[in-house]
């Protein structure tokens, strides 16, 4: 066996070596990505959601809402899907908006709404 013949060989596994590694190697940064997207994205908002379904659960009547429309009030009615919101109670007359649980993006703490 010549020289040359030698260093082909050697090269030749040589380069079966890289391209296993560099497969791995090019592979590596994705799957980084992959877990850093899932920590600071993913995983936070499935949080956010939990919390909020847990919050549309314990909606009751007279809890203090905000709702994702900007309406305040007061829950004077709960249904399985919506809820009927007091906005204002002028002259003995209560004025009462229906919308969907999901729509409540906040309860207040009570005593917050003054002027109902």
């Amino acid at each position: 066996m010549s020289f040359t013949q030698l260093s082909q060989v050697a090269l030749a596994q040589a380069a079966g070596a890289e391209g296993a590694m560099g497969t791995i190697g090019g592979l590596l940064p994705i799957l980084i990505m992959f877990v850093v997207l899932y920590f600071l994205m993913i995983r936070p908002q499935m949080k956010r959601q939990k919390e909020h379904r847990a919050m549309v659960q314990a909606l009751a009547k007279g809890d203090e809402v905000i709702t994702a429309g900007g309406l305040l009030g007061k829950i004077s009615r709960v249904t399985d899907n919506y809820v009927a919101i007091e906005v204002s109670n002028q002259d003995l007359k209560p004025v009462e908006v229906l919308c969907q649980r999901t729509a409540v993006t906040a309860v207040l703490p009570k005593g917050t709404i003054k002027d109902l």
